[in-house]
């Protein structure tokens, strides 16, 4: 499983809110390692790879997620929750950044 993360970079440079928002979920909840690599959707460059691939799947807003797995079809999640509750609880289980593998000091 490959899984791509899209974030929006906004005219002014900064990232948008709700991309800020789930990089902070995801660095919080420690799912950042499950992220293979991530693409920037810069609204100043039409040709950026975020926008491109977001014309690709045809997919409006940031952040998205898309995962793709050998011998199916992509899967496109706009919804965090959504993705962690469906991909990262899987991916997690067999991560050494499990959250239950660490101990508490």
């Amino acid at each position: 499983m490959k899984i791509t993360l899209v974030k929006k970079v906004l005219a002014d440079g900064s990232l948008c809110g709700k991309c800020r928002d789930v990089q902070e979920r995801l660095e919080a909840k420690g799912q950042l390692s499950l992220i293979d690599r991530t693409l920037i959707a810069d609204v100043r460059d039409p040709q950026s790879a975020g926008i491109t691939i977001a014309r690709q799947y045809k997919v409006e807003h940031a952040p998205f997620f898309i995962v793709e797995r050998e011998g199916r079809e992509s899967e496109i999640y706009t919804i965090y929750a959504k993705f962690a509750k469906e991909i990262c609880s899987q991916r997690v289980g067999s991560s050494p950044a499990h959250p239950h593998a660490s101990h508490s000091r």
